[in-house]
């Protein structure tokens, strides 16, 4: 019976992780793997933990009363980091990015330093008339917005994310297609991510896209550009979650089971570097979660003065092994 246990040693995250299977980086060794960087070109930026919802699979325990949020002072300093290496891509994410006051001046900092900046959100959080001016500001800043959506049954994605969620999330998409985001042509690309609904692993990522768009085109005359499916991460809310439904037993063992060794030369955290909403440097959003920070001590963002050289070594834990099962992470 898988129990839990901490995660290792001296890690300070409190963490604790199954037992009873194959540690991570076990897992690695005993294949004659690694998991080190490669050539960094995403920025992620988490601006805090404060959210509309409570969604129960938030690895972040991401919610209303949460006071986490990312200061201009730390927004400074992540667009001079911006400017100081070459990312091709900035991955802004939360929480809810949209309800921290200053995220158009972030935004607006770093538009013009990379091709491909996105923007994460929950959809609802862009409801109403106060996020006018946010939408208009990522048309005019060709922002990709990269919405959570987790299924296209009302009944399903609310015991998720809360009742009435949906019928919110419906009417923003709706509001993005007419402002031309998901539409071919204007260049504004609007994207879903799916996670599932309960203690199981996604669908194949290709059947997911062709169901989602054809459900919502039918529906509610909905057009998205891509759409991604990812595992659930036993962490925050969802490991509470699996525990307290007596599922974390057996979903950590499907990860296990579904473990892809061919997943690990495409994982983003390879070419990935996260940063927290206090400005420190983590390698990736879980790790974050954990308080695991990149390389041996924490480090903020303006002291940093070159990035992680190739063949670098990312921390890992047992989570990692939802970013390796089937299709992965990448």
């Amino acid at each position: 019976m898988a129990e839990v246990t901490e995660i290792s040693p001296g890690n300070g995250t409190g963490v604790r992780e199954a037992t009873g299977v194959e540690p991570f980086s076990q897992a690695l060794d005993r294949r004659g793997l690694s998991l080190v960087r490669g050539e960094i070109t995403t920025l992620q930026v988490n601006t805090g933990y404060l959210c509309n919802l409570r969604c129960r699979h938030c690895h972040l325990e991401a919610g209303p009363g949460r006071k986490e949020i990312m200061s201009r002072e730390t927004m400074g300093a992540v667009v001079s980091f911006a400017r100081r290496f070459p990312f091709r891509v900035v991955d802004i994410t939360g929480g809810a990015p949209e309800l921290v006051p200053d995220l158009p001046f972030l935004i607006e900092g770093l538009a013009p330093l990379v091709p491909r900046l996105m923007l994460r959100t929950n959809l609802s959080a862009l409801s109403g008339a106060a996020k006018e001016p946010l939408l208009a500001l990522c048309v005019a800043h060709r922002v990709v917005l990269v919405a959570s959506f987790p299924s296209t049954n009302p009944s399903q994605a609310d015991a998720q994310r809360g009742a009435g969620v949906t019928e919110t999330g419906i009417a923003v998409l709706k509001k993005l297609n007419a402002a031309g985001y998901g539409v071919e042509g204007t260049g504004l690309e609007l994207d879903l991510v799916v996670n599932p609904v309960g203690a199981f692993l996604p669908v194949s990522q290709e059947a997911a896209e062709r169901k989602f768009r054809h459900d919502l085109l039918r529906k509610w005359g909905i057009a998205f550009n891509h759409l991604y499916t990812f595992a659930n991460v036993p962490l925050g809310r969802f490991r509470t979650w699996l525990l307290r439904t007596g599922n974390h037993e057996r979903y950590v063992k499907t990860l296990v089971e579904a473990f892809n060794p061919s997943a690990i030369e495409g994982l983003m955290c390879r070419a990935l570097l996260s940063v927290s909403w206090d400005g420190f440097l983590y390698d990736c959003d879980f790790n974050l979660a954990v308080g695991r920070p990149h390389g041996v001590r924490k480090v903020h963002v303006s002291e940093v003065h070159g990035l992680p050289p190739h063949g670098a070594p990312i921390a890992v834990g047992d989570y990692c092994y939802a970013c390796t099962a089937g299709s992965g992470f990448t």
